[in-house]
């Protein structure tokens, strides 16, 4: 689908750093054999193929960090040895770097919607 004019200037390609944690975070689905959704999988191979993003997609990963933002109180959460599902979830989306992206890029779409 072709990008909206009004977001012509808006790069909507994810940076190193947010494929980095997405990476990170299908290598530890992989070794603990749980963690994330199919739609957080997709996400997360977007993410660490650094492909180029829609709009809408932009808006739900700033939804699933809001929604998401309790599992970082949850037990395990960021233990390398037994990370929790929402931890192996939230480097899916990106982690910390995807959250500060996708919501950088959500401010630009709105500033162009005017």
């Amino acid at each position: 689908m072709p990008l909206p004019k009004k977001y012509q200037r808006i790069n909507f390609q994810p940076p190193a750093e947010v494929a980095k944690y997405a990476t990170e975070g299908l290598r530890l689905r992989r070794q603990f054999g749980r963690g994330g959704t199919p739609v957080g999988i997709a996400r997360a191979r977007d993410l660490k193929n650094r492909k180029r993003l829609s709009p809408n997609t932009i808006k739900r990963m700033v939804s699933f960090f809001a929604r998401h933002e309790v599992d970082k109180r949850g037990k395990d959460y960021g233990n390398p040895d037994r990370p929790s599902n929402g931890f192996i979830a939230w480097l899916l989306w990106g982690g910390d770097p995807g959250r500060k992206w996708a919501e950088h890029v959500r401010r630009l779409m709105k500033k162009a919607d005017g």
